[in-house]
């Protein structure tokens, strides 16, 4: 009988994901590579059984128009056993009992457990179908897209599992270059109204910013410019150490930004393809100090440390706020927002800065899997690879043509149905709509599918033009860490025992250094050796390399 890891094991895995959207990060085992196996090319069977997930709002796949088409053009036929709820429980039921599918679809299985199952026969290792023959457009898709392939092989060198993801990026809305739309997760703006009110120019060096945000505060602008109530205004207002709406985007004067990250707070990759942690180096300690001071004159929102975004959204929507971090002026300033322009990307004291740009969505690979008990992987993957093609997955994902896809525009790519007609047509709104149709498994929707396929949503678009045009001439190297490495099972377990302390004790250190000075030359030395003896700095940078240098290889 075989081992039952789904669940309890799940939910460790998941426990070190970095994020919920990329399971990918979180796998491996460190088993030896695998046999080298020849593909069985038996085509008799024809009928298949999978298990797996489906949305809440689905009614099943059994009637899913798209999904039918497809088995109609490859000839096969497939009895659907999906669910949204008890998922969990059914899988290990299954594979504890020996009772298998021909595949699971849906599941999320993470790549601990992909690399498990692949290992004890479980699994087939699909390499040796992901050819010409068998899966051309996987195929095609892993030849221009090597990381695509890296993120979805094992340490010992299988796959188990085809790729899934949504990347976002400005391929999609026709730039040369593909930038994924976290590359640079927060945009600095300033009240160009208040600037020309008081005869300044926007500002180009943190210590230019330093002297705006005192006349801000010194000229009491939210009361003078707004007619606010006196001692409104709030020079400098963000979150701490938050997504779109944190202070790390200022870092940038002292050579990082160590925005919330996929992988660990505070790694970066440098050009040379070395990991290293900045919460360590002496640009980190300077920048601490220095804005230490900006806190201690009243510069910087108090609140800053414990406020939502709620809460500073409000601010900034009564015109208290002359400098904040988001992604659109109009959404976070309101009705103020005409008086707001981007900042540039600012020097610091030594007359530099450096943008640390991070990576995209990440690609999983724990949505289909091919078991043991099926006689003609061949068959089955050939109906799976129709799924990477880009009008074909779009499909999957949001609902069929006609449907939710409503016409196409004069380059021949696809509209969405809007609000008011899927109401009209379907009494439901168009997210609902997508839930009834989509499909789970492993869709890949690519950057370009956007710009060849079919639209993405307007504020999307903003954004990236926003990033591509404003944002990335400002950045001078695009080097970052992917999320989508491969870890074994040892890497695991040191992760797991050290990267939580070592974020926590990094940021409130960083937090009370702002708020309360410092640090001194003793406390530097002090906490630097706390980060090695307590918190497993070393450990964590070796396996954060040893995880970077296998997925580069693998994209050789």
């Amino acid at each position: 009988m075989k081992k039952k890891i789904f669940g309890r094991k799940t939910a460790m895995v998941l426990a070190l994901a970095l994020t919920t959207v990329s399971l990918a990060a979180c796998g491996g085992s460190g088993g030896s590579a695998p046999a080298s196996a020849e593909p069985v090319m038996d085509t008799e069977q024809t009928e298949f059984t999978i298990l797996g997930g489906q949305s809440a709002l689905s009614p099943g796949y059994t009637d899913n128009e798209v999904l039918n088409k497809l088995q109609e053009e490859t000839g096969i036929s497939i009895t659907w056993n999906t669910m949204s709820d008890s998922l969990s429980e059914q899988v290990n039921i299954h594979i504890a009992g020996g009772d298998l599918p021909d595949a699971f679809m849906g599941v999320g299985f993470s790549n601990y457990e992909l690399a498990t199952y692949g290992e004890d026969g479980t699994f087939i290792d699909l390499t040796p179908y992901i050819t010409e023959d068998v899966m051309p457009n996987l195929t095609k898709v892993l030849e221009e897209h090597p990381e695509v392939r890296a993120a979805i092989t094992m340490d010992n060198g299988a796959i188990y599992g085809l790729p899934s993801g949504e990347q976002m990026g400005t391929a999609g809305i026709g730039k040369e270059k593909d930038y994924s739309i976290f590359t640079v997760p927060q945009f600095s703006m300033i009240n160009k109204a208040w600037l020309d009110e008081l005869g300044l120019e926007i500002p180009t060096t943190l210590d230019e910013l330093h002297d705006v945000l005192k006349a801000f505060a010194d000229n009491d602008m939210s009361a003078t410019y707004y007619g606010n109530a006196p001692g409104s205004t709030i020079p400098l207002c963000t979150g701490y150490d938050q997504w779109c709406w944190g202070q790390n985007i200022f870092y940038a004067g002292f050579g990082f930004t160590n925005w919330i990250n996929d992988v660990c707070m505070d790694l970066v990759l440098t050009p040379d393809g070395k990991a290293n942690f900045v919460c360590d180096d002496d640009g980190y300690r300077e920048a601490m100090t220095y804005f230490h001071d900006w806190y201690a004159e009243g510069l910087i929102d108090i609140e800053m440390f414990s406020q939502t975004d709620t809460q500073l959204m409000s601010k900034c929507q009564q015109g208290y706020v002359g400098v904040s971090t988001w992604w659109y002026i109009e959404e976070l300033m309101g009705e103020y927002a005409k008086d707001y322009v981007f900042l540039p990307v600012l020097d610091g004291p030594s007359g530099t800065n450096n943008v640390t740009v991070r990576t995209g969505g990440g690609t999983t690979s724990g949505n289909l899997s091919v078991t043991s008990k099926c006689e003609s992987p061949v068959n089955l993957l050939k109906f799976f690879d129709r799924w990477y093609d880009g009008e074909i997955v779009m499909q999957l994902q949001y609902g069929p043509i006609g449907v939710y896809f409503t016409g196409q525009d004069e380059n021949g790519v696809w509209n969405s149905i809007t609000e008011e007609e899927a109401q009209a047509q379907f009494g439901k709104g168009a997210g609902e709509l997508k839930s009834t149709y989509e499909v789970a498994g492993p869709k890949l929707i690519l950057s370009s599918y956007y710009r060849d396929y079919f639209h993405m949503e307007d504020r999307a678009i903003e954004r990236l033009t926003d990033l591509y045009d404003v944002w990335m001439p400002q950045v001078k190297d695009d080097t970052t860490y992917p999320i989508d490495c491969v870890f074994t099972a040892e890497e695991l377990e040191i992760i797991d025992r050290y990267r939580p302390d070592f974020e926590s004790i990094v940021a409130e250190q960083e937090g009370l250094w702002i708020k309360n000075g410092g640090p001194t030359d003793e406390e530097w030395e002090a906490y630097k050796q706390n980060l090695v003896d307590t918190c497993g700095m070393e450990e964590l940078l070796k396996v954060y390399q040893d995880a970077y240098d296998r997925y580069a290889a693998a994209q050789e």
